[in-house]
């Protein structure tokens, strides 16, 4: 039997998660601006919608159970056809397991990203994440993602079983 490999979660931020998509968040870090007479803060242009020509957008909401941790990462999944955003709108921290984009996966790549309840994320057309991994109780995400024809799910499975966990 092979040594357990274990990845630690590492705070999300915009420029450590810029290589798998885009981190949603409303925080100085973004353009923002006032509107309806100063009654509202818009932050403007958080995440870029990428679909093929084909499709259009769907927006849904999923509902995710807790992932105990430590928590058994076997596979991951990629969307060709778009972009996948994911908001959490239970105010609940979640993880968020990604490899870059391609034809395979090198587990060397595989990064964990711990996500606070106000931060969404955007993974990037094609590259490699789990499916939602929410924590301590059952949260909904409003997602926006691609519909249209097509298959637009890969899946791969892992050469090696990786465990996450989200203590330093």
């Amino acid at each position: 039997m092979s040594e357990c490999v274990w990845l630690r979660a590492q705070p999300l931020t915009r420029e450590a998660f810029a290589p798998f998509g885009d981190v949603i968040a409303a925080d100085d870090g973004v353009r923002h601006f006032s509107i309806n007479g100063g009654n509202t803060e818009r932050y403007h242009d958080l995440m870029r919608v990428d679909l093929a020509a084909e499709g259009h957008p769907v927006v849904s909401v999923f509902r995710g159970q807790p992932r105990p941790l430590p928590f058994e990462l076997t596979m991951l999944e990629r969307h060709p056809k778009g972009s996948q955003a994911f908001m959490p709108l239970d105010g609940r921290p979640y993880l968020v397991a990604v490899a870059p984009a391609g034809d395979g996966i090198d587990p060397a790549s595989l990064r964990v990203f711990l996500a606070q309840g106000n931060q969404g994320v955007n993974y990037a057309r094609g590259v490699w994440h789990h499916p939602l991994l929410a924590l301590d109780a059952v949260s909904d995400f409003l997602v926006i993602d691609y519909g249209g024809p097509g298959p637009n799910c890969d899946e791969i499975r892992l050469p090696e079983s990786r465990w996450i966990t989200a203590s330093p």
